[in-house]
């Protein structure tokens, strides 16, 4: 039985998981690619814990054939293989949360196929691959990974123990295992080692262990303990069905298991971390089977049903495979609902302009998961939201963009355009300030200056921004902070002597009109972010200017005016970060220290402490921007 989409008492998840039934995500499995025998682009669907015939799901952004696949809890990725014709470095992926085609990811370092790949939430790697950039027999033991919530190239890992193609693999959420290959491109060499590296580092594989039969082209699937090598190719012209189990702890020469329904090779391995499915292959000739077995029980394979075509070389990719630690990655117990919590950060830098945007629930602690992607890579941006949309506006990728785009709360997924600021502008106000109705852009850098424009925008309707007064002088990289009546901006930088400043001002959000004196901060300060209830404003961090990195919180009345009191200290010294709030807890995310950092921190708006510790974005960045469905300006 699934445990996704419902609601589990502490005891009853204690006892599947004791029990080895706890599977997590939604249990989908996906055949990419492979041959027809002609390569193709198709992705098909099954869901793990049901049986029947698999579903059209979407195509991947390229033909892919030979091509590795593995995947995050929200995205598949489809790795290098045989394109239409030849060998390509193209590496795709598709978001799980909607259906439809594939987007371009970045480039292998490889153009090849026939190697094999695993992953767990944050990195996926990849190794073993046929290819024409290197010499006779053309096989590469190169090693690659990728951060799979960070649209980009792969980069190397390291060299596996032995130089071998048409390998499995499979891992949990620590350490990738490879099984089996062949040493020569024609697939008449076997072997029966297994080799392991671990995921979060880099380095070359090591022995582990050794297969109980030599083979190549076998399917790999795994639970979080056992390991699964299915079918296979033993000798010229000899197909296995025999399914091999091998210890993910203990380096012992794997042991019989059962047999598939069909002995076969060229097929896909997924997972749902309690039963694994094997999909398609070749016989010689041509397979649609898809057949399963529950990894924790050594049996014989079943009829699952058939995929919607007849292909072998397809990659094999879950969203809930054992290599996914769901006690790491945050999961809502209901059913989203607007307002109850949920905060995106977006775009950033380190040490190239990044398309993640990520998700956290701030009444629940833990790490951020993926939520989807910019359609560019951006940083530097100024954001708003509603209980439904988030928005994020301005900022720089190539250049200054104009650019607003919106994410709907409630649909994990990449972003959509909505319309365009004034003028280009880079690094508006940081922190959101607006309410249901208005989300409000401030301040920033418009070449070849800091402008004073505040701009406005009706979220819930798509169009450009229309102009709603001015600040007192320009400046960027100030601080927001919002109630549902009235906005204040803190600090920033301005083009003459101070350069930073202390200042802040406010405005009554449903008008338009030029700013108001609001009092001063305690020291001057740029690049600080802003965060609200619907009373108090907080201000975090920054840079003095001397230049001096900060840990310092401040907070004021936002219905009053005057200066900031103190309100204690982040868990670190950092500036140019991101922050997000419900009308109790406020967090601060990412940010330079000068390096970049991934820590996500977290306080109680209506007393005074210190922050604490509250987990990691997905990747370390700086230049982001937070939202959430909750802030001040959102609440009575």
């Amino acid at each position: 039985m699934s445990n996704s989409n419902q609601v589990w008492s502490i005891g009853k998840a204690y006892k599947e998981q004791r029990n080895n039934t706890w599977s997590r995500g939604s249990g989908r499995g996906f055949g990419c690619g492979g041959s027809t025998p002609t390569n193709t682009n198709t992705v098909d669907v099954i869901t793990l814990s049901t049986t029947g015939n698999a579903a059209d799901y979407g195509d991947l952004a390229t033909i892919q054939g030979a091509a590795p696949g593995y995947g995050s809890t929200t995205r598949g990725i489809s790795h290098a293989g045989e394109g239409a014709p030849g060998y390509i470095n193209n590496i795709t992926y598709f978001n799980f949360s909607s259906q439809g085609n594939g987007s371009d990811f970045g480039d292998s370092t490889q153009s090849g196929g026939f190697g094999a790949g695993h992953s767990n939430n944050t990195r996926g790697i990849v190794g073993g691959f046929y290819t024409p950039m290197v010499s006779s027999p053309y096989i590469s033991n190169v090693m690659e990974y990728i951060t799979i919530a960070s649209i980009g190239n792969a980069t190397d890992f390291g060299d596996l123990g032995e130089t071998v193609m048409g390998l499995a693999g499979y891992g949990n959420n620590t350490k990738w295992f490879k099984s089996g290959g062949s040493s020569n491109g024609s697939f008449t060499a076997y072997s029966n080692r297994i080799d392991t590296v671990t995921i979060a580092t880099t380095g070359n594989s090591s022995d582990y262990g050794d297969l109980n039969t030599a083979l190549n082209r076998a399917a790999g699937f795994s639970s979080t303990t056992r390991g699964i090598t299915a079918g296979g190719y033993i000798s010229p012209g000899s197909f296995i069905g025999e399914i091999q189990q091998n210890d993910l702890s203990s380096g012992a020469t794997g042991t019989d298991f059962g047999d598939l329904t069909v002995a076969r090779a060229a097929a896909a391995g997924v997972d749902n971390s309690v039963r694994g499915a094997v999909m398609g292959g070749l016989t010689p000739s041509l397979q649609n089977v898809i057949d399963f077995v529950q990894i924790a029980t050594a049996a014989n394979a079943t009829d699952f049903g058939d995929l919607t075509q007849a292909r072998c070389y397809l990659g094999g990719v879950d969203d809930s495979h054992a290599g996914l630690d769901y006690n790491q990655t945050q999961r809502p117990s209901v059913t989203y609902m607007p307002g109850s919590g949920r905060a995106l950060f977006t775009g950033g830098q380190n040490p190239s302009v990044s398309t993640s945007i990520d998700m956290t629930m701030i009444k629940t602690k833990g790490n951020s998961s993926s939520f989807g992607t910019l359609a560019t890579g951006m940083r530097s941006m100024s954001s708003a939201s509603s209980l439904t949309r988030s928005l994020s506006a301005g900022g720089y990728s190539a250049d200054y963009t104009n650019a607003i785009r919106s994410v709907e709360f409630a649909s994990q997924g990449n972003d959509s355009d909505f319309g365009d600021l004034i003028s280009p502008t880079y690094d508006p106000q940081s922190g959101v300030v607006g309410n249901t109705t208005r989300g409000i852009f401030a301040g920033g850098h418009v070449s070849p200056t800091q402008t004073n424009v505040i701009q406005y925008v009706t979220i819930a309707s798509v169009s450009n921004a229309t102009d709603f007064g001015d600040l007192s002088i320009g400046r960027q990289s100030m601080a927001g902070m919002t109630s549902n009546t009235r906005g204040v901006f803190g600090g920033g930088t301005v083009a003459a002597s101070p350069y930073v400043v202390n200042t802040m001002e406010y405005i009554t959000i449903a008008s338009t009109s030029n700013t108001t004196d609001f009092g001063d901060l305690s020291a001057t300060r740029t690049e600080a972010t802003g965060l609200s209830s619907s009373t108090r404003g907080i201000i975090a961090g920054g840079d003095t200017g001397a230049p001096s990195i900060i840990n310092i919180i401040e907070y004021i009345t936002i219905g009053s005016t005057g200066n900031t009191t103190d309100f204690g200290d982040l868990t670190e010294s950092r500036q140019n970060f991101a922050s997000g709030s419900d009308s109790i807890t406020g967090i601060f995310a990412g940010g330079a220290t000068p390096s970049d950092s991934n820590v996500i921190d977290f306080i109680t708006i209506a007393s005074t402490g210190n922050a604490v510790d509250f987990g990691d974005i997905t990747s370390a960045r700086r230049g982001l921007v937070g939202t959430s469905d909750s802030h001040g300006g959102l609440q009575a």
